[in-house]
């Protein structure tokens, strides 16, 4: 009997002693944590200056060594108008405002109005909010095309980094800002990167890092096997990176099933999988080097200026800010505001930091002083919930239970849930100042009974906010070669008023050369006038005496000239009597 109890306490003294006792909660001080978060800044913003020269120049190719831009302190400067940063901002912003627990709908208002210029999937997914349709709708494959373009991933850094070592966090706000415009593998992709960054500040050890951020998504994902399959390719030929980036490129760029939910312009892969594989190359292959970690990220092609932000992101947080090369930050303008946001690079730090002391202790986590500094008690969590936790005391320690749990079940783009058809309230609507209309929604609303048909795709028709110097446009395009987009509408003139039919379209204007194309006017069939349309906006007038007193079909042709640019800009149509 003694032997047995001394057995008894022998196994119980060495349970209670186990590491995960002393791994309960992971600490780091408040200024080790923003060293860290600033350092995370800076290779994000290093990342995107030195790759943006060669953003989509080199597709489908390595980047040549002698087409490698060389790094500058000056370039640090470049940042303020890049998306890849101030987007995430405009998350910061709302979390700023509304605290850590914004809602999703409040996250989509102010996303809304944002004023920065857009593409893909963020483009496709603020539309969708300024036209009423509220989030996640905003992000589904049913109202998106976009669903798993790159642009969750490009703008998730600052998920981790105001969450460190809280990777449910990262997977939380993945799900709230990154189910804005994308769904899917467009959010495991921000989801993995966030992931890695909140590992990264107490982790050196890429692989350990990079694990992290796998178990922050289905592992059932695409995205979940690309990563697999990077770091298997790695572990094969750890020294030759360019036979990895041909693997890649044979399965995620050629196989067209890994890419099937993004914009497939056939000019260039701006699905996040690619891309993503891309950072993972910068970070294993790079094996610590911060400029070699960019060089490679950048050197893969594609949108070489995202994945190296990404890929320096990651590594210059392991570091911290105190022990970057100068030459990365010695001449960055803090003053200067990032482009429609309120936050120059000092502010930029100090809302991280506020944000990143809520997330400490919403998930149950202290900040204690220790000789008079501050310090995060970081609860050890993954990506659902705490991987430890105290269930009593034996011996006066605490008895620990490991409490494992899965991330959510994998939604793939192409084969969604049902849309949930959400829509803002009237309220919330009113909030969205920045209103936009679907192609035909803004018809009825501007030229009230003209009904659209066989209008094309290309250059993106609808509503524009402003064109050339006027407000509220309708852009159409014809549908195809020779094909015009038509407007009509049947209308019934009065008999002893003379109508005139008044028109006021433009045609392509770009920076550096103009484009035409022909407006074709009739009347029940009869051609009225045929007009080239070139340039700005030109005042067209067409008399309609002969159809005074009758009911005529009236149809205005966005006639094809060239093909090239075949866009009309309508601003004005509308019938005048004398």
């Amino acid at each position: 009997m003694k032997k047995l109890v001394s057995t008894t306490l022998a196994l119980l003294l060495i349970v209670s002693a186990a590491p995960i006792i002393a791994q309960e909660f992971r600490e780091i001080s408040v200024k080790d944590y923003r060293d860290k978060m600033k350092a995370g800044w800076i290779g994000q913003i290093a990342g995107v200056c030195w790759g943006a020269p060669t953003e989509f120049k080199f597709n489908g190719t390595i980047i040549p060594e002698d087409k490698m831009p060389k790094w500058t302190p000056e370039m640090i400067n470049h940042a303020f108008g890049q998306d890849d940063l101030y987007v995430e901002m405009t998350f910061l912003r709302s979390m700023e405002q509304y605290g850590l627990d914004v809602s999703q709908r409040q996250a989509g208002i102010d996303f809304a109005n944002s004023g920065y210029q857009l593409w893909h999937a963020n483009d496709a997914g603020r539309k969708n909010l300024r036209r009423g349709i509220a989030p996640p709708d905003s992000g589904h494959p049913a109202f998106n095309k976009h669903a798993d373009d790159i642009d969750y991933q490009i703008e998730a850094d600052y998920s981790g980094l105001i969450a460190p070592g809280l990777p449910k966090v990262v997977v939380e706000l993945g799900e709230k800002f990154g189910g804005l415009m994308n769904y899917g593998d467009g959010i495991y992709a921000g989801q993995f990167v966030g992931g890695m960054y909140a590992e990264a500040f107490f982790e050196t050890d890429i692989k350990k890092i990079i694990a992290a951020g796998l178990d922050c998504i289905p592992p059932d994902s695409q995205y979940a096997e690309m990563v697999r399959d990077v770091m298997k390719w790695y572990d094969e030929n750890p020294s030759d990176w360019t036979t990895c980036w041909h693997k890649i490129d044979e399965k995620y760029q050629k196989n067209l099933d890994y890419r099937r939910v993004s914009c497939d312009t056939g000019k260039f892969n701006i699905d996040a999988k690619i891309n993503g594989a891309y950072i993972l190359v910068g970070l294993l292959y790079g094996k610590g080097g911060l400029d070699q970690t960019i060089v490679l990220s950048t050197r893969c092609g594609q949108d070489s200026d995202c994945n190296p932000s990404n890929a320096g992101g990651v590594l210059f947080t392991t570091l911290g800010f105190s022990k970057l090369p100068p030459r990365f930050s010695e001449k960055l303008d803090e003053k200067t505001k990032f482009s429609y946001t309120e936050y120059n690079f000092p502010a930029l730090l100090d809302v991280c930091e506020k944000l990143a002391r809520q997330a400490v202790l919403q998930s149950g986590g202290k900040i204690v002083k220790r000789n008079g500094e501050e310090v995060f008690w970081i609860p050890r969590q993954n990506s659902s919930g705490h991987m430890a936790t105290v269930r009593g005391n034996i011996f006066g320690r605490p008895r620990i239970t490991i409490v494992q749990t899965s991330p959510k079940p994998y939604k793939p783009a192409w084969k969604p849930d049902l849309p949930q058809n959400t829509k803002f309230t009237d309220a919330e609507y009113k909030l969205i100042e920045k209103r936009e209309y679907s192609l035909d929604e803004a018809v009825e609303k501007f030229f009230p009974g003209w009904k659209l048909t066989d209008c094309g795709p290309d250059m993106d028709p609808g509503y524009r906010k402003q064109y050339h110097g006027k407000k509220d446009v309708v852009m159409t395009h014809p549908k195809a070669k020779g094909e015009p987009c038509i407007l009509s509408k049947t209308v019934e003139l009065p008999k002893d008023k003379k109508p005139t039919l008044k028109l006021v379209v433009a045609a392509h204007d770009a920076a550096k050369a103009q484009f035409d194309w022909e407006l074709i006017v009739k009347a029940d069939g009869k051609e009225l006038l045929k007009r080239q349309i070139i340039g700005g906006w030109t005042d067209v007038s067409v008399d309609l005496s002969e159809y005074a007193g009758k009911t005529v079909k009236l149809e205005l042709l966005n006639q094809p000239n060239g093909w090239s640019c075949e866009a009309g800009y309508w601003n004005e149509i509308k019938i005048v009597f004398q």
